[in-house]
């Protein structure tokens, strides 16, 4: 049984009724698809500038990422995720899994930090 239920419009009892089914949400699940926008795209891409060859493959309304041909992440619904390796699990980020069935990633969350972005790219990249 699939329920697609946005957890923003629901009321307490609401919300009380799909924990019991479900369970607690948390931010690293993934609610609804939704494609993610060239906007947040062309923001990674401004983001990651500063690494060499950095290029960007369009699939399924989703953005994968490369450095050097080497696929190290991608844009999920608008969420930047990693792939998981030892070198960047320093980081502490929390796992999100990007599409169902999918591995679990690494969730970058503060990627307005720049210098920060870099770095997990690099020892992500370096992992691989």
């Amino acid at each position: 049984m699939i329920l697609n239920i946005r957890r923003d419009f629901c009321s307490d009892e609401c919300e009380r009724i799909i924990e019991i089914l479900m369970g607690p949400a948390t931010n690293n699940q993934r609610e609804e698809a939704v494609p993610s926008t060239k906007q947040f795209r062309d923001y990674i891409l401004e983001q990651l500038s500063e690494l060499p060859n950095i290029t960007c493959r369009q699939m399924m309304g989703e953005f994968l990422l490369y450095s050097d041909g080497v696929l190290f992440g991608g844009i999920y619904d608008d969420r930047l995720l990693v792939k998981k390796v030892p070198e960047n699990a320093v980081f502490g980020m929390v796992e999100a899994i990007p599409y169902d069935g999918a591995k679990p990633m690494y969730l970058v969350d503060d990627v307005d930090d720049k210098e920060g972005l870099t770095e997990i790219v690099k020892r992500t990249v370096k992992g691989l």
